[in-house]
């Protein structure tokens, strides 16, 4: 079992109606990043395995929640780039059967629905709400959007390096956050899909769009999902996109295994959909 960090006590909250960040200290240092596994999507430069350093910093615990980005729109008013845009994409498989019949669909991604009105408080567009989900991750967020955040809440995005070095766990070269089994003795350790991608989800791990932010045993450093259930922006540019990592509920091993701790992926820091939010990180 690897150690935990030496310190969890988060640095001061901000002020007025900024929630307290639940944060994590870890101490840094030189770790083993990227992989040379078999089923590595090679094209993602997620190899070679080289050693990376970073200096010691804090992380969130877990995703940010839908409780504490409505605090932040509420305190800044904010409005969200979906809500300029008026749209967002959403799993077909989520999308009620009115508007999924009519919605436009990227030729390359069929199960994407251009739903009107889906944003972070209309998951799905319609009459969705997140009332039932405020402890699920904040998602339909832009890159734009999370560095807003980060800025209101006086944190920022993690980098790759501390991403990975955190989502780790204290692990070496292990294929998850809790080791390389996909699922120690049958128990799912993280929200991704079951069955025959997009058309059958059995939900085995319990969920078939997003779970709250602290489902699943944590890490080695006490962090929640790093793999799966929502995709999470870092700050690091790829090419003129943005780099996101984890995976989300949507993965599968049969098109994308990129719950694995070193896959890595990007898109353009304009773009979200109903799988993609972020958590926080500040220097120590």
């Amino acid at each position: 079992m690897p150690p935990l960090p030496h310190d969890t006590t988060p640095p001061a909250a901000g002020t007025g109606a900024r929630p307290a960040p639940d944060l994590v200290r870890l101490d840094g240092g030189p770790f083993l990043m990227g992989t040379t596994d078999a089923d590595r999507n090679r094209a993602d430069g997620e190899g070679p395995v080289r050693e990376v350093t970073v200096a010691p910093f804090w992380i969130g615990r877990r995703t940010v929640t839908n409780t504490e980005f409505a605090a932040f729109v509420e305190d800044a008013g904010y409005v969200t780039g979906a809500e300029r845009h008026g749209w967002s994409f959403v799993f077909d498989g989520l999308v009620p059967d009115e508007l999924r019949r009519h919605a436009q669909r990227p030729p390359t991604a069929p199960w994407w629905c251009r739903v009107d009105g889906a944003t972070w408080r209309h998951p799905e567009g319609g009459d969705s709400t997140i009332g039932e989900r405020m402890d699920h991750p904040a998602v339909h967020v832009d890159h734009f959007d999370a560095l807003a955040y980060c800025e209101w809440a006086g944190l920022r995005l993690p980098t790759e390096a501390e991403w990975e070095y955190a989502a780790r766990g204290g692990l070496v070269q292990a294929r998850y956050p809790w080791g390389d089994e996909l699922t120690p003795d049958g128990v799912h350790r993280c929200n991704i899909w079951q069955g025959r991608f997009p058309v059958a989800n059995t939900m085995d791990d319990g969920f078939l769009g997003t779970a709250p932010a602290d489902s699943y045993p944590p890490n080695g450093y006490g962090l929640y999902n790093m793999a799966g259930n929502v995709w999470e922006w870092c700050a690091d540019w790829w090419g003129t996109a943005r780099v996101m990592r984890g995976g989300s509920y949507l993965c599968h091993d049969s098109y994308c295994n990129r719950y694995r701790v070193a896959a890595r992926t990007r898109n353009d820091p304009d773009s979200c959909g109903g799988n993609l939010g972020f958590r926080c990180a500040r220097d120590a």
